[in-house]
């Protein structure tokens, strides 16, 4: 390859702007039709206009064109011919239990396989879960103020140090494919969310769990761990069974 060439695919063609700019209001426009799917002020089987949403977030279709593809993978909303796309309604109890028996095998082998690296997991686990109780007490504290539901902000960074707990321990496997699937999944533990009113009551016995499972990491019994991690998704199973 000569320099003429290697500058050639250093730079961009002359007069084409960078794609950073454009995946970046993706990403914004993105996240804001994520913030109406879960903060309950899109109701189920409602209508995505394409064209309205550009309005209301005063950017061009495109970026909501393309939010709204990235979005229908997650199954939070869904495309009906010569419909458009509409908010997907929750998932079925079948659903639940199927994907509680993928999560509970998955994690269950990452723990496993976590166990003889315990020593370089708990410093991060300890870190992940200190994260995770500070946003829920964000989120209890904000239901305090509001006297009622908390704010979508303080309860989605709750869930994502919640879940971001398990991919610690997922990390630590070892396994790069365990991770990659169990990431896949991120999806669908938001359609959880949707599924599920994350009361307050359900925030503060994941973090109980969640300290059950660091617990039984720290005591050295190598199979403490995995009953904890499958005690924690038989009760979030059943908390999402019943509605919350």
């Amino acid at each position: 390859m000569n320099g003429n060439e290697s500058s050639a695919l250093a730079a961009p063609a002359a007069g084409r702007k960078p794609a950073v700019p454009r995946r970046a209001l993706r990403d914004g426009v993105y996240d804001a039709i994520l913030e109406r799917l879960l903060d309950g002020s899109t109701p189920q089987g409602s209508s995505l206009g394409i064209d309205s949403l550009a309005r209301e977030l005063e950017v061009s279709p495109t970026p909501v064109r393309e939010a709204l593809v990235q979005l229908e993978h997650t199954g939070l909303i869904s495309r009906v011919a010569l419909k458009g796309y509409r908010v997907a309604p929750p998932l079925s109890p079948e659903q639940l239990a199927e994907l509680f028996d993928l999560r509970t095998i998955l994690e269950t082998a990452a723990v496993e396989r976590a166990v003889p690296r315990t020593g370089d997991l708990l410093p991060e686990l300890r870190a992940a879960h200190a994260r995770h109780v500070l946003h829920a007490q964000r989120v209890r504290t904000s239901r305090g103020a509001r006297g009622r539901a908390a704010g979508f902000s303080d309860l989605r960074e709750c869930f994502a140090a919640d879940w971001e707990f398990h991919l610690t321990i997922i990390r630590a496997s070892g396994n790069r494919f365990l991770l990659k699937t169990a990431e896949s999944l991120s999806a669908q533990v938001l359609r959880l969310r949707q599924t599920a009113d994350p009361g307050t009551t359900d925030i503060e016995s994941a973090v109980d769990e969640h300290a059950a499972i660091l617990a039984a990491f720290e005591s050295g019994d190598s199979e403490r761990p995995a009953v904890a991690l499958r005690e924690h998704l038989a009760a979030v199973a059943r908390r999402a069974s019943a509605g919350g």
